[in-house]
């Protein structure tokens, strides 16, 4: 299992170099299809067919076009740090321009976003709770204020409505490890403050909003 990984890293980040340099000539349209051309050719091997994702390989489909954007450099410039980022996508993304990430977040963004609902529903309710009022006790601000009322994010503010529990949980626990330190504030102030209990409550709730 390993070995297959450590291959499909690899292959990803020679597809990557080989289709990285031409979506700089392109204009806004043939940028667009650059864009699926390349989400097909590298994207779908670990993200799905569709770009929904799967437990540990997040939606890429309908997230926020700027955040989208902003993520390929961070990958790039080694500032998106957790390891499964080291281990797959700095490789994926050592030859990515940022017109090649601009027409990549284009055309992922313009998708359909699907829920996974794959959280535990029992948590969803407290969930809700913590992502719309936050926590008093904790000095939790309320998600809803920078997330949106649905999850939906805005401009560099990514998606959260939706995304798997699975990534969800492990993502928000990784803030509480000093992961991602150079992201833009009050982000891993906020997550660090996130329980155990927390987090799982979240992410549930997360995974069912449409």
């Amino acid at each position: 299992m390993g070995h297959t990984m450590k291959l499909l890293a690899s292959t990803m980040a020679i597809l990557a170099i080989a289709f990285a340099g031409s979506a700089a000539r392109a204009g806004d349209e043939e940028a667009f299809t650059f864009g699926q051309r390349f989400a097909d050719r590298n994207c779908t091997w670990c993200h799905g067919p569709s770009v929904q994702g799967f437990t540990t390989a997040p939606r890429l489909a309908g997230q926020r076009r700027q955040y989208l954007e902003n993520q390929l450099l961070s990958f790039k410039n080694h500032a998106r740090d957790n390891p499964l980022s080291q281990q797959y996508m700095w490789g994926a993304a050592v030859a990515v321009t940022p017109e090649t990430a601009r027409a990549l977040a284009a055309y992922l963004s313009s998708l359909e976003a699907k829920s996974a609902n794959d959280g535990d529903d029992r948590l969803a309710a407290s969930g809700e709770t913590l992502y719309r009022q936050g926590s008093l006790a904790s000095n939790i601000p309320a998600c809803v204020a920078c997330h949106g009322p649905n999850g939906e994010g805005v401009g560099a503010i990514p998606r959260l409505g939706g995304l798997s529990y699975h990534y969800l949980k492990r993502k928000l626990a990784q803030w509480g490890e000093g992961y991602h330190a150079a992201a833009l504030a009050p982000m891993p102030e906020v997550a660090s403050k996130l329980s155990a209990t927390d987090i799982e409550a979240l992410a549930s709730y997360l995974s069912f909003v449409k």
